[in-house]
């Protein structure tokens, strides 16, 4: 391995350390829940999911998995009001 690579290698280690030098604008993935795969987003601190208790809640299981896994780098999604 060269030196440019080691650098590199060291570099990114040093990055690892410091998570506020990483924010995310956006992303999709793909959440393979129990019954269906569901398409999760998160684009300029608005999360959207295709089930459909995000539709009726505005925050679902699968949105809070990932922010437990994305922890202090993506803002929480807010839940909608419950219904009166």
């Amino acid at each position: 391995m060269d030196s440019a690579m080691i650098g590199k290698i060291e570099k990114a280690i040093q990055y690892a350390q410091e998570p506020d030098r990483v924010s995310f604008d956006s992303f999709q993935v793909t959440f393979k829940g129990d019954h269906h795969n569901h398409i999760v987003t998160y684009k300029a601190g608005e999360w959207r999911c295709d089930c459909s208790f995000f539709k009726a809640r505005g925050v679902c299981s699968h949105i809070m998995t990932i922010e437990r896994i994305l922890a202090g780098i993506v803002a929480p999604a807010e839940a909608a009001p419950m219904p009166a």
